[in-house]
């Protein structure tokens, strides 16, 4: 069986120049980047190539970057390294839409104390700057709101937001995981405060990340040990890792454009054929902002955990927004804070597309759901 690899905003494959650049600093090159001998200098070296690669493709410069083991570990360092900075507990500002590692972490500080509010997004699952203004209090310290969202696509007005908290003279960090290598983004237009962003969603390595920190922002770490990473992340370099960053924000910079486009006309005929096959289905998201290779779509009448399963058994795989817990669907966190209808937050499933998905794939895809349909609407 031919397997169809139809996730890729769960995660994506290794991309091959990737793993050959850092191939020789997983054997021959293996010196400590801390160590001043040769070995530790030839390690250094590559870090810091790196370095300048993905703050290149960020338009920032190379000593606003600090690596870390992923986009949960950036977050983190983002919001508890604000927080840290401040003696007395304050306000923070977030969306219910947020990835797990900016929820959590936020509810973690209304355990030490802080106030957070958080926003609601609109029937699309875009938060409005005009909702994060609506927010702010006098003794608001920090802003967290994504930049595109992982499950439904919906691309949120950052460049408005940031130039609010700048405005207002709040720290303002954005989760770009998602958006990050697919859309335009640079930090000397968009005045962002924190950005977190991860290897693995761009063909890089898994447990490598980064956070860039705008000059003169302070970050209390989280990690005490080495004065790695400027005193913002302790630890030996994973120098391999970020050979693998570097290499594959410098691939994905390369041919953002046309592979956005690419993309966005794979998933568009993609969803006009669904709805000839399934008249009743419907997109969860924004149609007119949101990412070129996600499509949330939901498919009444259906349960999304069987219709994700079945697929699996013909070798695609795709991912659901729902987790089945005792025998009971449990809405994804995000359509339910949507405000979707049960029967269309329980029947949605995602379909994100990359830079190895082929016309082919997308045709026996297709011809695979519509079977799957067909047969389950019979039984029923």
């Amino acid at each position: 069986m031919n397997r169809i690899y139809l996730d890729y905003s769960a995660t994506t494959p290794l991309a091959p120049e990737v793993f050959e650049a850092m191939r020789p600093y997983l054997t021959e090159h293996f010196g400590n980047a801390s160590s001043i001998h040769g070995f530790g200098r030839e390690a250094k070296v590559a870090v810091e190539a790196a370095r300048e690669k993905l703050a290149a493709a960020l338009g920032a410069q190379p000593q606003e970057i600090a690596f870390t083991s992923g986009g949960t570990e950036a977050g983190n360092l983002a919001i508890f390294g604000v927080a840290g900075t401040f003696a007395e507990p304050r306000h923070g500002v977030t969306s219910r839409i947020e990835h797990p590692c900016v929820l959590n972490s936020c509810s973690e500080l209304e355990e030490r104390g802080w106030k957070i509010t958080y926003l609601e997004p609109d029937a699309t699952g875009m938060i409005s700057a005009q909702a994060v203004a609506e927010a702010i209090r006098p003794d608001t310290a920090l802003i967290s709101i994504m930049h595109a969202n992982n499950e439904v696509g919906t691309i949120n007005p950052i460049a408005g937001i940031a130039k609010l908290a700048a405005e207002r003279k709040i720290l303002f960090h954005t989760d770009a995981v998602q958006a990050f290598g697919k859309l335009p983004l640079d930090v000397r237009q968009i005045p962002v405060s924190l950005l977190s962003l991860s290897g693995h969603k761009i063909y890089g390595p898994k447990g490598m990340g980064a956070l860039f920190v705008r000059r003169g922002v302070k970050l209390q770490p989280l990690l005490f040990g080495g004065h790695q990473e400027r005193d913002r992340r302790a630890g030996t370099e994973n120098v391999a890792g970020i050979v693998g960053l570097g290499k594959a924000a410098e691939l994905m910079m390369a041919d953002q454009a046309a592979e956005s486009e690419r993309l966005r006309a794979l998933s568009e005929n993609f969803w006009q054929r669904v709805q000839k096959i399934f008249p009743n289905a419907t997109m969860n998201g924004n149609p007119a902002s949101r990412l070129p290779a996600v499509l949330n779509l939901s498919f009444p009448g259906f349960e999304s955990t069987a219709l994700l399963m079945s697929l699996d058994l013909q070798g695609i795989a795709v991912s659901n927004g729902s987790a089945c817990s005792s025998g009971s669907v449990e809405v994804s966190h995000v359509l339910r804070a949507m405000k979707l209808p049960r029967e269309r937050a329980v029947s949605a499933l995602r379909f994100s597309f990359g830079k190895y998905t082929t016309e082919a794939e997308i045709e026996t895809t297709l011809e695979a759901l519509e079977k799957i349909l067909q047969r389950k609407s019979k039984s029923n």
